[in-house]
Order: structure tokens, then C-alpha cells, then sequence
């Protein structure tokens, strides 16, 4: 498989489920793409004007999610577990069908995207990658939450930290590198919340279809998932995947070196609007195998593909 070329998937792959803030049952159907088409968002329920881009400068709401809408009020939210399979996996073009506003839950983390797209195949054209390459440092700050993101050669780095009060979660901190590390705690990763915080979640209208199939709960020194945590930095790795997908909606994979501290959705959107606003902080390049031998997609993720 030519790693450096584009990549669509070679099968339709269908996924039903319950929304994690809407508690609605959704239904998506990722379809293969042309080359240069990118990653689009379709809502099947609407009629017209039901294209949605997952583009940074679409990005509506940074809470507890990420949202994209288009001009026409049309949004589709939830997007980044799914964003961060597209972007592990290599997927450059893809068109994904979905019937209500809201991407399903699943159990949580990325782990049945990345199974059901692996199982449908990839399909490689011969069309070169393009990707963004960071020329300049530049940071985000609110607060004691700080995002940066700085010249790298040809990795991806995310060093990423936790601060919280609680016991169990504590001063969490993992690095990775996102092209050459084995991924699967990543993205195997659930989204988690502090049991206290449940019920001012849900009088916010959001968290209907939580539960313990889907996400992490904290109860002061307990957590409450019968099987306890799936990787030991499990809160962290979380918000590494979370990362990972947001960072996609730059429309291409990165090379460069991220720092963040206590981070979410808001600082990596604030942090791609900041880098984007002067093109000396960035340069977009088109990859030719036979001049650049990196693969800069994850290859452990693509051993049943290969």
C-alpha cells in the first residue's frame, strides 16, 4: 500500500446508535470519495443546503462537543471520535450520510469506527496527500488552560496534560507521536464526566443518551464502569483522541508538535483559528513518496489493511 497517496474507503460502512447529548438513535453511512474531495458531512434528513463542512471556521459550539453548521442553520455534532478514526486510518476523502444532527456515541471512544472501516478496506489512489506544516510557534492561552503548537520535522506530537481535584483522575499527562506510536489506547479511549457534574449537565439539556455503555463515571474515589478503566492514562488518551480529531478539521494531517495543558475543543478550534489567520505560520505541501519516506498516517492501524 503507497502510504503517501490518497485514500477513500472501498466499501459503504454503516453505523446505528444512540447520540450521546440528544439521546436520539442515529443512523450513518460513511460512502468512498473521489480524490480532492475531502471529508463532507451530509444530512439525509434535510432536503436542501444539507452539505456541512468539518472545517474549523464551521466549528458553532465547543461544549462538552465538537459542532459544525453551514450557513443554512444545518449542523452536525459529535464529530471528533469519528474524526480521529478518519485521521488515524488515513482517510483523506469521504462522503458520511446522517440522518439527525448528532454523530453516535457508540460505546464512547473511536475503537468500532476504526473496526468497521478496517473491515470495509481502503481504497488507494494515485493522487499525492497534501499536508499542513507548521513554520511558527503559536500558542492559545484562557486562563491556566494553555494550547501551543510549533515547528516539528516529520512527526506529529501531542503532549498532553490533565489537572483535576478528583482522586482517581489527578494530574494525568501522556505523550505520543501520532504517526509512529501504537495507537490503540487512544483510540480505544472513552469519553468520561465526574458524577457530580451529571445533573448539571442534563438540566443543560445535554447527556440524554448517557450511560455506562459509552462513557467513563467518576464518583469521588470509585469509578462506576463495571470493567473499571481500559488503559491505565485512559482520561488522558481521551483527550489526546479528542485532539487528534479536531486537529482534522484543518482539512489535512499536521506535521508539528503540540503542547497543551488542562485543553479541550475550545482551545484546539481557538488554536487552529490563530494559526490560520497569518500564512507564515504555516505552509501547505503536496507528498510525493519518492521525495518525503515517511508514511504520516499511523501504520499499526493498518496491519489488517495491508
Amino acid at each position: 500500500m503507497s502510504y503517501l497517496t490518497q485514500k477513500t474507503i472501498n466499501n459503504n460502512v454503516t453505523f446505528s446508535g444512540v447520540a450521546l447529548h440528544s439521546g436520539l438513535n442515529v443512523n450513518v453511512c460513511i460512502k468512498p470519495a473521489e480524490p480532492n474531495f475531502g471529508i463532507v458531512f451530509k444530512r439525509v434528513d434535510l432536503k436542501n443546503n444539507n452539505l456541512v463542512y468539518p472545517n474549523f471556521m464551521n466549528v458553532s459550539n465547543t461544549s462538552l462537543n465538537t459542532t459544525i453548521e453551514n450557513n443554512f442553520g444545518a449542523r452536525v455534532s459529535t464529530i471528533e471520535h469519528l474524526m480521529g478514526a478518519l485521521f488515524g486510518l488515513g482517510i483523506d476523502n469521504a462522503l458520511i450520510e446522517i440522518d439527525n444532527e448528532e454523530v453516535p456515541i457508540l460505546d464512547g471512544s473511536a475503537k468500532k469506527f476504526i473496526e468497521k472501516i478496517i473491515d470495509a478496506g481502503l481504497k488507494v489512489s494515485e493522487y499525492p496527500i497534501k499536508i499542513i506544516k507548521i513554520k511558527k510557534q503559536v500558542k492559545f492561552t484562557d486562563g491556566e488552560r494553555y494550547i501551543l503548537i510549533k515547528p516539528s520535522t516529520l512527526s506529529l506530537d501531542i503532549d498532553f496534560q490533565l489537572k483535576y481535584r478528583n482522586e482517581i483522575i489527578k494530574n494525568q499527562r501522556n505523550k505520543v507521536k501520532v504517526y509512529e506510536d501504537d495507537l490503540t489506547d487512544i483510540f480505544n479511549s472513552r469519553t468520561f464526566c465526574l458524577f457530580e457534574d451529571i445533573e448539571m449537565i442534563k438540566k443543560n439539556g445535554l447527556a440524554k443518551g448517557g450511560s455506562l455503555e459509552n462513557a467513563i463515571v467518576i464518583k469521588n474515589k470509585e469509578i462506576l464502569n463495571p470493567g473499571g478503566l481500559r488503559n491505565e492514562k485512559e482520561f488522558v488518551n481521551h483527550k489526546i483522541l479528542d485532539c487528534i480529531g479536531d486537529l482534522y478539521t484543518s482539512g489535512y494531517r499536521i506535521v508539528a508538535s503540540i503542547i497543551c495543558s488542562q485543553g479541550g475543543h475550545y482551545l484546539t478550534n481557538q488554536l487552529l483559528r490563530k494559526v490560520f489567520q497569518n500564512k507564515e505560520n504555516f505552509s501547505i505541501l503536496e507528498i510525493k513518496e519518492k521525495n518525503l519516506p515517511h508514511n504520516l498516517i499511523n501504520k499499526d492501524l493498518l496491519k489488517s489493511i495491508a
